[in-house]
């Protein structure tokens, strides 16, 4: 199966799925991005007995599960949607964890360092990237990827 072909027919199915859930497009869309990053990974492990879309929700579903335990254990979720749970010490928080974030993106090697930021700050879509480095749009979101994992990885560790 091809990834790619894969991606473009349902990363919409996906995103919003996981959007319906989450109600964050921010969360909806890493989620979505790590979907297809596991799927690219286990492809061969796909049997056939649901449908391509049903195996991607179920991926997708799975890893939005991992990130609410995940978030549970550093902040309260909101009672309600569009209510913070955030207090202005999460708030400082979050700005240390931002400043330590540029730290470590400052370290990190090319091409992780410049994709990063292309994705996260210049807000440049996969095929963008793609087109910039001449390669694959697969290959941006892996680079991607790669750079987010070496990212946390830094601050779990710091």
């Amino acid at each position: 199966m091809d990834i790619e072909k894969l991606y473009q027919e349902y990363f919409s199915v996906v995103y919003k799925y996981i959007l319906s859930m989450s109600r964050d497009p921010l969360t909806a869309e890493e989620i979505t991005q790590e979907t297809f990053f596991r799927a690219m990974k286990k492809i061969e492990s796909f049997r056939g007995d649901c449908s391509i879309r049903v195996w991607l929700c179920q991926i997708a579903k799975n890893l939005y599960y991992d990130h609410l335990k995940k978030q549970s254990r550093f902040e309260e979720l909101p009672e309600e949607y569009g209510e913070s749970a955030l207090s202005p010490e999460d708030d400082m928080v979050r700005e240390t964890d931002r400043k330590a974030i540029n730290k470590i993106l400052h370290s990190l090697k090319e091409p992780y360092k410049e994709v990063f930021t292309l994705r996260t700050y210049g807000e440049l879509s996969f095929s963008e990237i793609a087109e910039l480095f001449e390669k694959t749009t697969s290959w941006a979101r892996v680079t991607y990827h790669r750079a987010r994992i070496m990212i946390r990885e830094e601050l779990d560790n710091g």
